[in-house]
């Protein structure tokens, strides 16, 4: 048989497979050049920006690291305005991850018209943050709102809670609860993936409600933890909406968050160089937190076939 022929038949499939490398990246593409254009992009955009005097209209002048300088020594709304979202991430996470995973393990129990529960639960989420803002102007309202009416039925006289200071960032706080249907579910699909036996063996062993939950639930749903705890500090560093739309960041800047001051830099004050390095330092401390997160996993976040006891620790530490 002639070898010229045989290797000139054999080429198209060399070929073939030498293309057949390409086809991954295509199909990753379309996501490659969105990410590209909409998020990495604007991304370094902003940092070159946040080097720049550069107003909306007029000149764009180059000034450094100007914009940070004046961000930590003269200009006392970012220190406010970050102790205020610290104060507001404190309290809203803990009690956002709380509230939502008591609804998931109710809704994981075996009763008639759980799906029912589910949908009611999750619809708070597909609202708009105005129509929702609206709606918790008219339950907090001093004057005819429905949360001061119940607490007057009990003999209790309610505050007026977006206009004094001392409760406008807990009214925040609890209107932010609100919508908790996107992390119970992620919550409750955690829940359906522990397995039945772990439950049934610890019951055999006369293991009680609250035993169980400490040392199944709890370990074996630490992944879908951590998940929902770099998402829960992310939103509320990310805070504006409710704020901007209930309080305006009143009263007295007790609910002016970072990103209201971001915002207002930049589309109220048309100080585009300086929002964008107000955004950058509100990255940098979600990065930072957020490290901080990941590095604490070894203690509290197990998967699946993993054993961690104290004496495991001592011989690492040992070794």
């Amino acid at each position: 048989m002639d070898t010229t022929a045989v290797r000139q038949a054999a080429k198209p499939g060399i070929r073939l497979k030498r293309r057949g490398w390409l086809t991954p990246y295509l199909f990753v593409l379309p996501w490659m050049i969105g990410f590209v254009s909409f998020t990495l992009g604007p991304l370094l955009f902003s940092l070159v920006i946040s080097l720049y005097d550069w107003p909306i209209a007029g000149e764009r002048t180059f000034v450094g690291l100007q914009n940070y300088t004046r961000m930590f020594t003269d200009d006392p709304l970012f220190r406010e305005s970050l102790g205020v979202t610290l104060k507001f991430a404190a309290i809203f996470v803990p009690l956002n991850l709380s509230v939502a995973l008591l609804l998931a393990v109710l809704l994981n129990q075996k009763v008639r018209g759980s799906g029912i529960f589910r949908t009611i639960f999750y619809l708070p989420s597909v609202i708009s943050g105005v129509a929702l803002a609206m709606i918790w102007a008219w339950v907090y309202s001093g004057e005819y709102g429905i949360l001061n009416y119940f607490l007057s039925l009990v003999g209790i006289a309610g505050p007026d809670w977006l206009r004094e200071p001392g409760w406008a960032l807990a009214a925040m706080v609890g209107a932010s609860l609100w919508a908790q249907g996107s992390m119970m579910l992620i919550f409750l699909a955690g829940l359906k993936n522990i397995p039945g036996d772990l439950y049934e063996a610890a019951s055999i062993d006369g293991a009680g409600v609250f035993t169980r939950f400490f040392r199944i639930t709890l370990p074996m749903l630490s992944p879908t933890l951590l998940f929902n705890l770099v998402t829960s500090i992310i939103g509320a560093f990310q805070q504006l909406t409710l704020a901007l739309t209930l309080t305006g960041g009143g009263p007295s800047n007790s609910t002016y968050f970072y990103a209201m001051y971001v915002y207002e830099n930049a589309f109220k004050y048309f100080h585009m160089g300086y929002a964008a390095a107000n955004a950058w330092i509100m990255f940098l401390l979600i990065l930072t937190l957020t490290m901080l997160v990941f590095r604490s996993t070894g203690m509290w976040v197990y998967y699946e076939g993993e054993v961690k006891t104290k004496r495991a620790g001592k011989r690492r530490k040992a070794a």
